[in-house]
C-alpha cells in the first residue's frame, strides 16, 4: 500500500462500542473517530479543587498504555486513543480492568487520530501519552499548547531538542507535567539521594550503570519486502512525524525501539530508569564531554551493546564526575568489595556510585540500594528521610494538578535528563572517528565538530511539524 492509499483512507462515521468491536473483526481500516455519544455542550476547562475529578484523553492504549489508564482511571477517562484498532479492541475487552474502571471504558470516546480528540474533547483537563518515543513531542506540545497537563511516558522524546522545546513550553504555560520514568517515585531511589547527600560513601567521582537491553532486534537493516499492512493499523498516523517507508512488522508494535527513525536504542528505554538515579543524587545537569564505543549498528539500527561515557563539570559543592553507561550485556568491572556469589545490581542492570570512602550499589529503579564494602553498610547511621515519599508517578502527577504544585520529574526535570541521554546516541554516530563531543549546553551545541549538531533533532514529515 502507497503512502497516498493509506493518507487517502476515511475516518468514519460515529459507532457505538457494540458496533466498533463488531466491525474491528471485520475490517477496521476506517475506524476510530468514535465518539459513544455525542460531543458538545462541554463547558470551559476550571482549575480544579482537590475534590473535583480531572477529565483526561488518553493516547495510547497499548504496551505500557494499558497500565498508564489504568493508573490515571480514579479520574474521568473522557477519551481513548490509538491508531491500531486491534489494541484498542483488546484494551476493551480485557479482564484485567476493575469493575469500576471498565464501566469508565464503556462511556469513554474512542479516537484513533489524537488531533481529533483534542480539537473535539473541549472539556480535557489532561492527557497522556504513551506511544513510540518519535510521536511523543508531536503529541505532547499540540496539547500543550491547548492547555492541557501532559503525561509523557519515558524517554520524555526522541531528540535533544523536543526535549529543550517540550521543557520551555510546559514552562511558559506554566502546565503539571510528568515523564512515566516509575523508579523516581520508590523508596530506593529516595534512600540512593538521601544517602548520597549525607556523605555515605564520600565524595563521588564516577558513576557505573547498565542494562541487559536491548531486548529486541537492532544493528540489522531495514527490511526490502513490502507485506500488507493489517486492515486494523493506520499506518500513516503511527508514523506521525517520521519520515515515509513502507508498513513492515519488523517496526511495530514493541520492536521499534531499536530504529533510529522511532526509537531511542536501550540507552533512551533504560536510562530514564537507571540513570535517573545518579542525575538526581548527583545533581548532574549537562555534561560537557560525551565519548561512545558500540558494537557495529547500521544506518537504519542501533548497535546491539555499546559504552558511553559522559564527564560533568564541578556542581554545587559536588567534584567532576565520569558516568559510564553499558548495555548489551556489558557490564562494569566487579568490584573487588562484593561478595562472592552476591549478583551486582538484579537481572535487568544496575547502578554503581563510587566514592572516596566506598561505593554504593542498587538495582534497576533505584531498589536495594546497599553500600559497600559490608562493613561499611553494617555500621552506617542513616540519615533522617528528608525526601517526601511518592504514593507513585501517576498518582503524584494527579495530585500536582489539583493542588498546582509541580511533580517530582516535571519536564524541568525530565527534559535535562532526556537530553543528556540522547546526547549519547549522538555520540554513537562518531563513534568510529575516535572524538571525544564536547558540548555546550547553554548554547544548544557541539564545539568541536559541527557536523554532529544536525542530530540534535530531525525532519519532520510535512504536517506534523511541531
Amino acid at each position: 500500500m502507497s503512502e497516498k492509499e493509506i493518507k487517502t483512507d476515511k475516518l468514519s462515521t460515529p459507532l457505538s462500542r457494540r458496533e466498533f468491536l463488531g466491525k474491528t473483526a471485520a475490517s477496521a481500516a476506517g475506524l476510530m473517530v468514535v465518539p459513544r455519544h455525542v460531543i458538545g455542550g462541554q463547558k470551559d476547562k476550571k482549575k480544579k479543587a482537590p475534590s473535583d475529578t480531572l477529565n483526561i484523553g488518553c493516547v495510547g492504549v497499548g504496551g505500557k498504555g494499558f497500565s498508564d489508564v489504568q493508573s490515571v482511571s480514579s479520574e474521568n477517562i473522557v477519551a481513548l486513543c490509538d491508531v491500531d484498532a486491534t489494541m484498542m479492541e483488546k484494551f476493551l475487552t480485557s479482564d484485567q480492568h476493575l469493575p469500576e474502571h471498565k464501566a469508565k471504558y464503556e462511556k469513554a470516546h474512542i479516537y484513533r487520530d489524537f488531533r481529533e480528540m483534542l480539537e473535539r474533547e473541549k472539556s480535557l483537563d489532561a492527557i497522556t501519552v504513551s506511544t513510540p518515543d518519535h510521536t511523543h513531542a508531536v503529541v505532547a506540545m499540540m496539547a500543550m499548547k491547548m492547555g492541557k497537563h501532559v503525561f509523557v511516558q519515558k524517554p520524555l522524546t526522541h531528540t535533544v531538542k523536543e526535549a529543550r522545546l517540550l521543557r520551555q513550553e510546559a514552562e511558559k504555560r506554566n502546565l503539571v507535567t510528568q515523564m512515566g520514568n516509575q523508579g523516581h517515585s520508590k523508596e530506593g531511589a529516595r534512600l540512593v539521594c538521601e544517602w548520597i547527600w549525607d556523605g555515605a560513601i564520600g565524595p563521588v567521582r564516577e558513576v557505573h550503570v547498565w542494562t541487559n537491553r536491548p531486548i529486541w532486534p537492532q544493528a540489522i537493516d531495514a527490511p526490502k519486502e513490502i507485506p500488507s499492512c493489517p486492515p486494523s493499523l493506520s499506518w500513516d498516523l503511527w508514523l506521525g512525524p517520521a519520515q515515509w517507508r513502507p508498513y513492515h512488522p519488523a517496526y511495530c508494535p514493541f520492536v521499534w525501539r531499536g530504529w533510529w527513525d522511532f526509537g531511542t536504542g536501550a540507552l533512551g528505554d533504560m536510562g530514564a530508569h537507571l540513570i535517573d538515579q545518579p542525575f538526581w543524587a548527583l545533581k548532574l545537569g549537562a555534561p560537557v564531554r560525551i565519548q561512545a564505543s558500540s558494537t557495529k549498528f547500521t544506518r537504519d539500527s542501533y548497535p546491539l551493546a555499546e559504552i558511553v561515557t559522559y564527564e560533568f563539570p564541578e556542581r554545587e559543592g559536588m567534584p567532576p564526575v565520569k558516568l559510564i553507561w553499558y548495555d548489551g550485556g556489558l557490564m562494569p568491572p566487579r568490584p573487588k568489595e562484593l561478595p562472592k556469589g552476591r549478583r551486582l545490581g538484579d537481572e535487568g542492570g544496575g547502578c554503581l556510585f563510587v566514592g572516596d570512602k566506598g561505593m554504593l550499589v542498587c538495582s534497576t529503579y533505584g531498589e536495594n540500594p546497599r553500600l559497600l564494602p559490608d562493613e561499611l553498610m553494617r555500621d552506617y547511621k542513616r540519615p533522617e528521610k528528608t525526601i517526601p515519599r511518592s504514593p507513585g508517578i501517576h498518582e503524584e502527577w494527579i495530585a500536582a494538578i489539583k493542588e498546582g504544585k509541580k511533580s517530582t520529574t516535571d519536564f524541568s526535570y525530565s527534559g535535562p535528563l532526556t537530553e543528556m541521554m540522547l546526547l549519547g546516541n549522538i555520540a554513537l554516530r562518531f563513534k568510529d572517528d575516535n572524538v571525544v563531543l564536547e558540548w555546550d549546553s547553554q548554547n544548544f551545541q557541539f564545539t568541536n565538530l559541527p557536523e554532529a549538531n544536525e542530530f540534535l533533532h530531525k525532519v519532520y514529515r510535512s504536517g506534523w511539524e511541531l
